[in-house]
């Protein structure tokens, strides 16, 4: 065989599979709660599955580096066995960018979905076809589905993060997922019905003509922000501060939404030593606006930038 045609070969394996997979996500699936009614030799099976699932498949149209590859977590959390390889858990989902000139990553999901109800039996094959999200079996589809809709979540935060309404077209996919969601009596989280915090109001709020200002505060968050505050420190608190003004005005407009706390959730730390440094006119500010969109945190807020 020639040797210049089979490195060529070599060469366009490597290129084909090393290319373009969005993520480097790590999957964790605990089932100590589930007893020893059921092997856990299928849950290691299925932390596995999910694994290859999530990051060897091909997201979007995209061609990402290996070094853009976005850092994410999936924690399952089996809470119960039921007939019919059926589990109930939650899924905890973490993701977070770079921060330009900085040995750090920002936030971009850090949420637990209480509501996660499949079917999984050994080696069973994980498909996702966004076409046809509910599958033939509902409690199949229904974890492949929910997975699916939190990569999309996660690839329009990062898309919102470097470019104005950047993450739009994610968005956009996370929303044909919920309206085409596997459909069952005992699945939860797709409908408006099913809570005020669940998959259906998220996209709501982040799909919505009403919640556009959302988008411009992401961006100056990120990029504005975050991204300069090695090069121009005190522009960037103003720009960062601008943008939870944009989201004061949105939470005035349209209050008890689902997208500030999503947003603010695992963000204290970060937004307090942003402003720990700030003049006393810009620090106050910042309090008063940290206290009224993140009321969970507001005595931290008050402590650390004191």
């Amino acid at each position: 065989m020639n040797k210049k045609w089979l490195i060529g070969i070599l060469l366009s394996i490597l290129w084909s599979t090393g290319q373009g997979q969005e993520l480097k996500a790590k999957v964790v699936v605990i089932s100590s709660e589930v007893g020893s009614r059921v092997d856990r030799k299928v849950f290691n099976t299925l932390q596995n599955a999910l694994t290859n699932f999530l990051n060897n498949r091909k997201w979007t149209k995209d061609t990402y580096q290996t070094n853009e590859r976005i850092n994410c977590n999936f924690l399952i959390t089996v809470k119960t066995a039921l007939d019919g390889n059926i589990y109930q858990a939650t899924l905890t989902v973490q993701a977070a960018r770079p921060v330009y000139n900085a040995a750090y990553e920002s936030p971009l999901v850090n949420f637990m979905d209480e509501n996660l109800l499949f079917r999984y039996v050994e080696f069973q094959q994980l498909e996702f076809n966004e076409n046809r999200v509910s599958g033939n079996d509902p409690l199949v589809s229904n974890l492949t589905a929910v997975l699916a809709f939190y990569v999309n979540i996660i690839l329009g935060m990062d898309g919102d993060s470097f470019a104005l309404k950047g993450g739009e077209p994610y968005f956009v996919k996370a929303q044909n997922i919920v309206n085409n969601s596997p459909d069952s009596r005992d699945i939860l989280g797709w409908k408006a019905f099913d809570g005020q915090r669940n998959r259906y109001w998220l996209m709501e709020n982040l799909t919505g003509a009403r919640y556009n200002l959302v988008h411009d505060a992401f961006y100056g968050y990120f990029r504005l922000g975050l991204d300069q505050f090695y090069e121009k420190e005190a522009e960037a608190r103003k720009s960062v501060l601008n943008a939870l003004q944009q989201l004061n005005t949105l939470n005035s407009e349209i209050p008890n939404t689902m997208v500030l706390p999503f947003f603010f959730q695992g963000r204290t730390g970060e937004l307090s030593k942003m402003f720990k440094k700030s003049p006393p006119d810009e620090k106050a500010a910042a309090i008063d606006l940290l206290t009224r969109l993140d009321i969970t945190n507001a005595n931290t807020y008050k402590q650390e930038l004191r």
